[in-house]
């Protein structure tokens, strides 16, 4: 949000401030707020825990944003709505496209999926902007724990067998605003940085920047995990869920960063500042 303070006049909500599991509330807070584009980033992101409390992530991911999207109808005000790569099942092995069927294998897809229908379906000037393996300042996520558990241990591991591709909060900031006005034909767009790679690689890169950058880790290297290692897990997981980012750079002319050099700007930002 804080990109944005300079060319738009921002309101921001965090989940204490807006209950997204009530549409009295979110009625309520945003009709009396005039307003051009509402973002919505927020979501029941557990893919575990989805499993267990399914009405929970179906009232956050799925009627939140029908109600979300129907406010922005009614204030004639476009509605960009944050999805993911886990609406498809991971059996293509080819970047997915905007066009392709989504198949969800596990209820937080589901949820999310059904999120997307309600949104695009209240209004074609709304946009869905899927994205995956998001990371960034603005809230923990999995390059985050991998570093800090190679600050305390001299053993990491990751998932060697599934792929998909970084994306990092900043990039997203800075190419969302573009599409405040135009609309995007079949109201969905796929933005993560070019490229793909394991988790393995993933953590595997983020150590090796830290390492160019001075930060003391105790773990030098990643081993190698498999999905069928991970036991504790509840929900299926897409084994291949790349996005094609075509339709982007169709649109603006512009290709996403590659996912190394998001990582080591991230680092290098905020690592190697602390």
């Amino acid at each position: 949000m804080g990109e944005y303070h300079d060319k738009f006049d921002v309101t921001g909500f965090n989940h204490l401030q807006l209950d997204l599991e009530s549409p009295d509330e979110m009625r309520k807070k945003l009709c009396v707020i005039d307003f051009d584009v509402l973002i919505n980033a927020a979501a029941f992101t557990n893919v575990d825990l989805c499993e267990r409390k399914g009405d929970p992530a179906f009232r956050i991911n799925a009627e939140a944003p029908r109600i979300l999207a129907e406010i922005c109808r009614d204030k004639k005000a476009k509605l960009i709505h944050f999805s993911t790569d886990y609406v498809f099942d991971g059996e293509k092995r080819e970047a997915y496209t905007e066009s392709d069927p989504a198949n969800p294998i596990s209820v937080y897809g589901e949820s999310k999926r059904a999120g997307e229908k309600f949104v695009l379906r209240t209004e074609d000037r709304h946009l869905i902007v899927r994205v995956s393996w998001v990371f960034g300042p603005d809230r923990p996520s999995f390059i985050d724990a991998v570093i800090k558990r190679a600050r305390e241990q001299e053993q990491v591991d990751a998932i060697a067998d599934k792929f998909s591709t970084p994306t990092y909060t900043r990039d997203i900031a800075q190419m969302l605003p573009q599409f405040f006005e135009l609309n995007v034909e079949g109201g969905i767009l796929h933005f993560a940085n070019s490229g793909e790679c394991s988790w393995q690689e993933y953590a595997q890169w983020a150590l090796d920047c830290c390492a160019s950058e001075g930060i003391a880790l105790k773990a030098k290297s990643v081993g190698a995990l498999n999905l069928a290692d991970m036991k504790d897990w509840i929900a299926r997981r897409p084994v291949y869920s790349v996005l094609s980012t075509a339709k982007y750079s169709a649109l603006t002319g512009n290709s996403p960063v590659a996912w190394r050099d998001a990582v080591a700007d991230y680092i290098r930002r905020f690592y190697a500042t602390m």
